[in-house]
């Protein structure tokens, strides 16, 4: 690691954290999860193994990235954004008994150059969003957001097209 990170950060030493990414208190980052260089990992932000993180990525208080995540340069992740990676999680099988990661399926997101996800978004699992563009605060991401398009809503639509960058 290449810089000093407060006590209260969880850092399995299996993960990668670019130069000069600075990370803030209570945050957990797992194993062989991937962070670029130059980011800003707000105060308990949650990374989980096998999320990537490009470089120049800003994620505020409290976002949750699980595996599956792709997060590209330059993007903003605001406070208290959720994504899921499971489409149909399930906590017990039909005849009860617990399921076990042999029982999911992981789906990808990606997160294009330069998007923003605005505070308590929730991106579905499966998505794509485009570079450069925005998902307004508090909207619940279901489906692919086009380059330079703003979404907002339950479930998101396209409310505007050709935002400035």
């Amino acid at each position: 690691m290449h810089m000093p990170y407060p006590k209260s950060a969880i850092i399995d030493p299996l993960a990668r954290i670019g130069k000069d990414t600075k990370i803030d208190e209570f945050t957990y980052i797992g194993p062989h999860a991937s962070i670029g260089t130059n980011c800003k990992i707000h105060r308990g932000v949650q990374i989980h193994g096998g999320a990537i993180i490009g470089n120049c990525v800003k994620i505020q208080d409290n976002a949750v990235i699980p595996e599956g995540v792709v997060i590209s340069d330059g993007a903003f992740i605001g406070p208290s954004v959720t994504f899921t990676n499971d489409r149909y999680p399930r906590a017990i099988n039909i005849d009860g008994t617990l399921k076990t990661s042999s029982d999911w399926k992981l789906s990808s997101t990606h997160i294009g150059y330069g998007a923003s996800i605005c505070a308590n978004a929730t991106i579905v699992c499966g998505v794509t969003i485009g570079s450069w563009a925005m998902v307004a605060a508090g909207a619940v991401v279901t489906h692919d957001v086009p380059e330079r398009c703003m979404v907002a809503g339950v479930p998101a639509r396209i409310i505007r097209v050709d935002i400035p960058q």
